[in-house]
């Protein structure tokens, strides 16, 4: 591919890759990841139809999990297209536009996602720390409008992403080493001043990802004193046994998140291939889990579920 000038930069394509020195197996590795889409928006699908019909389950806590369903489902949807294309019909090219809206969503969507983890660090702080007032502190009102919130915060500190990339001419090398785009990656592909755009997007990420992840530590230093002060061991067992499916949500989603982005900015000298699979990690891992998760973990749900899968 050329290099990319002022002529023809609407005409201009990314080159994405799969998995580099397999390209030879690459039908075979499609199997698990098509697998893996499947499971994601099957498990995701199930567990908002059955809280969305189900009057028993319109709870701060199912409402949540109702949220990170369908952001679940949004992210697999954003990457299907450009990572199944790869590897089932060699498909690379992605114009400009295509990858800048993809990207757009799915930093939008993570954003999103932080903060409904946030909610629900929020969601079981309350109902540990303060039970007694659970329900007047979160009605449902109350609960919709902070979904809400936290939707409108993602969509708008990502919007001006793209714009940010599009002012750019990308004149220097136009592969891009994911099966789909980030903006950390598509910004060092231009050949024009990227410190506003990098500080932005590190802004972003302080702002967003960063403050959640604080935010929902202080949550369960709260929850932790909280459940130390009461004598009996079983209770103290018990409630913090409610914070165990979340809990396995935050590592799947915060564990590579972080790592992707630390390699981008400073793995200078890291292994190529690490990031590809940390980016594999990052975006299919948590929509796989999370449905599997909450629905062995939560007795409510699991038993609507097998209800419907007996009927």
């Amino acid at each position: 591919m050329s290099p990319v000038n002022d002529t023809n930069f609407t005409h201009a394509v990314f080159l994405l890759t799969g998995i580099p020195g397999q390209d030879n197996i690459h039908l075979w590795i499609s199997t698990p990841f098509c697998f893996m889409y499947a499971i994601s928006i099957a498990g995701n699908s199930v567990i908002i139809l059955i809280i969305k019909t189900d009057p028993t389950l319109h709870k701060p806590m199912y409402i949540f999990l109702f949220v990170l369903g369908v952001i679940d489902i949004g992210i697999s949807v954003a990457t299907m297209p450009t990572i199944l294309g790869i590897f089932l019909f060699n498909s690379r090219e992605i114009s400009l536009d295509a990858c800048f809206a993809q990207l757009f969503f799915i930093h939008s969507l993570q954003c999103t996602e932080s903060s409904v983890l946030l909610l629900m660090a929020f969601d079981r702080l309350i109902a540990i720390c303060n039970p007694l007032r659970y329900t007047s502190i979160l009605t449902l009102s109350r609960t919709a409008i902070l979904g809400l919130v936290f939707v409108l915060r993602g969509v708008a500190v990502m919007f001006p992403l793209p714009f940010l990339l599009k002012r750019f001419r990308y004149c220097q090398s136009n592969v891009l080493s994911h099966s789909y785009c980030l903006h950390q990656e598509v910004m060092k592909l231009a050949c024009a001043d990227i410190r506003v755009s990098s500080i932005y997007g590190l802004s972003v990420t302080l702002l967003t990802t960063g403050l959640d992840s604080l935010l929902i530590l202080f949550s369960y230093v709260m929850i932790l004193k909280t459940v130390l002060t009461v004598t009996s061991l079983p209770e103290s067992l018990r409630a913090l046994n409610t914070c165990v499916s979340h809990l396995c949500a935050l590592m799947l989603f915060y564990t590579p998140i972080i790592s992707l982005s630390a390699i981008h900015r400073f793995g200078e000298g890291t292994s190529p291939l690490l990031p590809i699979l940390l980016g594999y990690v990052y975006l299919l891992v948590p929509p796989l889990m999370n449905p599997i998760v909450y629905s062995v973990k939560s007795k409510h749900l699991r038993a609507r579920i097998i209800r419907v899968f007996i009927k």
